[in-house]
Formats: C-alpha cells, structure tokens, sequence
C-alpha cells in the first residue's frame, strides 16, 4: 500500500529451484564481468534517491559479485504490470508489492515460498500487519519491507487554549472527554468524516472483532458480529464531536485542507498530512503534533491498519539466491533503521521502533503499528475495496439507520463480493 498510508513448492523443490538458478547454472546467470545481476523494483517514495545509491553502494561492496539494478515504478497501474511480469518468464528478481496485495499474487502461483529463510530474515520479530499479509495458505511469500499507519494530527495551540494534556491521552474514555473539551467556541473536536473505513476497522479489532471471518474455507462479512458493531458505536460516539460530512471519506473534501482552513483540533491521517496542512496554511507550522490512536486500556495502543510494503520473490526469477541476499541486507538492521529515519517509515520489525525515536510523526506511527493488523488476507477483499459496501454502511448509521440491519446488509454485500469468483 502506498504511503500517504500462490501455492509455492515444498521446501525441497524450492531448493531445487534455487540451486538451479545460482551463478553458475548458466550463460543468462552473469554479466560477462562474473558478477550475477539482480534486477529490483521498488516503488516511487519507497525510497530516496540518495538512499538508493548508499545502499546499492554498500550492497556491492558487501556483494562484489553480484550487480544491484533497481528500476522505480510508478504507483499507477502497478497490480496489473506485476501479474503481468508474474505470468512471465522474463520477471524481475525481487518487486515491492503492496502489504494487501500479495495474496493476490501468491494465489496465482507466481511468488516462491520463502518460508523457510524466515529464521535468516528475522521472521520472530516482523510487524504482524506486515507479516500476515504476507503470508498465504500457510506459507511466507512477502518479506516485510515497512510500514505506515494513522496517528492523530493534532492543534498544540488550541489543545492548550481548551486546556487538554494530549499526553494524558492513553484511552478511548480520555480521548472522547478531551475532544468533547476541544469541541466548544467555534472549534471542531474532531474532524472526521462519515467514511473513514480504515480507522472504523481499527476500533473494531479493539474489540475484538473482525471486517470479514473465514469457516470451512468460505469467507463471511463479520460487520454484524456485537463485537464489530461495537466498533461502530464508538465511531458514531467519535464522529459526533466535530462536523465531519457523513457520506464522504477523508479525501473529499480533503481533509488536511479542511483542517488548514479551520479551527480543527484533530485529524486522524498518516503524519505526512501534517507537512500538507502546513502547506496549505503556514501560519500552522510549528503548532501541529502528533499521538498514537488511543485503545480500550492505557496498556494497549489503539489497533490501527498496517499500511506498507512487502518483498517478494517471482517464481520465475533468474537469480533467487541472490534475490534473497538482497532482502536481507535491505531488511535487515542497518537499512532498516537508516530508511525509517530518511523516509519517517516505521520498520519492519517491533525491536526496530528507536530508530525513529527522534522523528514525532514516526515515533507515534511504530507506537501504533505494534498493534497494527491488515485487511482479510485473502484475494477476494481487492473486490470488497473496489466495492466498499463498509462505506455505505457507515453512512448508513450516522444518518439515522438501525446499526444491526445496516450490518447484516454490509456483510451480506462483503460476503458476496469475496466469494464471487469461488
């Protein structure tokens, strides 16, 4: 997912595959000068280009044999380049994939199952937002790579004008009483429209529940379930303090230019929205900071929506050894915490959140990714999306419909759409 926020063989015949496609298996395997050459894509933003040329530096002199080609893609028309490059036998040796998007291409057959170089890759410690989606049927295609999530933007000056702590904030019951404080004289508590369906799921898994459950191999929309409708009772409770549109998203209007033009306490959005706000009106900068989604407990960040990127493998990679090596280094600690301070990532793994210590928007993201989760991890939720009947549900709600019969609507809908291709 961009930033803003297959049934592989068993472990012997991926060896196999491996072994086959090392250096020296045969006259496509080099450049002519004995070095193997590995072919990346990675994704526009995913990296800089100053950190693309110390880390393809630093890879070649800790890999002289091997030759570091990385091409960035575009955002655009990206799933369909990927399946293509999939199907074929001319594919590149590791591509950025979306988080929700490897299912997908894990089902199609196209990704090598790389399940047993989790142990090398430091597979105990990876965001579970990352991870999971990564994963498919039991097997581990995508190699977290980063994450991005919500926080809450909010306004210094009028938190202090209203007299609210924002680090006094550690619970939902503490968010609600400061917004309903901040949401008096003119000023919204919250800005936060009818059909924010990412920050919806995150109050559903603080409960416990779920957008979608599977049984006996079929999938089900779960938004009728008590604990999911919950979940939505705590957004209408939320939503309420401000004058959010109840039948439009956060990008119409967009919300950062709502919050830059108004007297908006908070927003909830991914931290670069702060650097958009400020753009929009200077006059704010230097009066924007940022915490973590609030949860049920003080102990517990609010659940959030791992939004980021996973590496993968294609099946028909030329180089899979190699492909590996790459991805190791990439992932690994020194990369890892060097991306996460020059891009305000969150790294892939729990025991990685210091690095960004020293970056506010960050710090507040990894806080919340430990609790992070991903969307049902199956291929028929791109339909779901295309679909969005969650956003219709919503609105549903919030402007006056029976809360249990717009969900048993919805998950009929969700139902429906993840099984149509079954």
């Amino acid at each position: 997912m961009k930033y803003r926020l297959l049934a592989g063989g068993s472990v012997l015949v991926l060896t196999a595959a491996l072994s086959a496609c090392s250096p020296s298996s045969g006259p496509d395997s080099g450049n002519g000068d004995g070095r193997t050459p590995v072919d990346v894509w990675l994704m526009r933003d995913s990296v800089s280009a100053q950190f693309q040329k110390e880390f393809t530096a630093d890879f070649e002199r800790r890999h002289p044999t091997i030759d570091v080609k990385i091409q960035i893609q575009e955002w655009d028309g990206i799933g369909q380049k990927i399946t293509a490059a999939l199907a074929s036998n001319d594919a590149p040796d590791v591509i950025e994939a979306g988080n929700t998007q490897v299912a997908q291409y894990a089902e199609s057959g196209g990704l090598l199952d790389l399940s047993d170089r989790k142990g090398e890759l430091n597979g105990d410690d990876w965001l579970r937002g990352l991870a999971e989606p990564g994963s498919y049927e039991g097997k581990q295609y995508g190699i977290p790579y980063y994450a991005a999530n919500r926080v809450v933007i909010y306004r210094t000056d009028l938190f202090e004008k209203a007299g609210v702590d924002a680090a006094g904030i550690k619970t939902r019951e503490q968010w609600i009483d400061a917004t309903a404080k901040l949401n008096r004289g003119g000023t919204q508590g919250i800005y936060l429209p009818g059909q924010m369906w990412y920050a919806l799921a995150g109050f559903i898994w603080d409960e416990g529940g779920d957008l979608a459950a599977e049984s006996g191999g079929k999938w089900s929309g779960a938004l009728d379930t008590p604990e999911a409708l919950r979940g939505m009772e705590f957004y209408e409770q939320l939503q309420a303090l401000g004058k959010g549109p109840k039948d439009s998203d956060e990008d119409d209007p967009p919300q950062a230019e709502v919050m830059a033009q108004g007297q908006v306490a908070q927003v909830i959005s991914t931290p670069g929205g702060a650097n958009v706000i400020a753009e929009n009106n200077p006059e704010l900068k230097g009066k924007l900071a940022f915490f973590p989604i609030p949860g049920k407990t003080a102990d517990t960040p609010g659940a959030v929506f791992t939004g980021g990127s996973d590496l993968v493998v294609p099946a028909a990679a030329a180089h899979p050894d190699e492909a590996v090596t790459f991805i190791k280094e990439l992932t690994g600690d020194t990369w890892q915490k060097k991306l996460a301070v020059a891009m305000s990532y969150v790294p892939n793994r729990t025991s990685l959140a210091s690095a960004v210590a020293d970056d506010p928007g960050a710090a507040a993201m990894a806080v919340g990714a430990a609790n992070g989760h991903a969307t049902p991890n199956t291929p028929g939720w791109a339909a779901v999306e295309a679909e969005n009947p969650i956003k219709d549900y919503m609105t549903a709600v919030l402007t006056g419909g029976d809360p249990a019969k717009e969900a048993a609507k919805a998950s009929q809908d969700i139902t429906r759409a993840m099984n149509a291709g079954s």
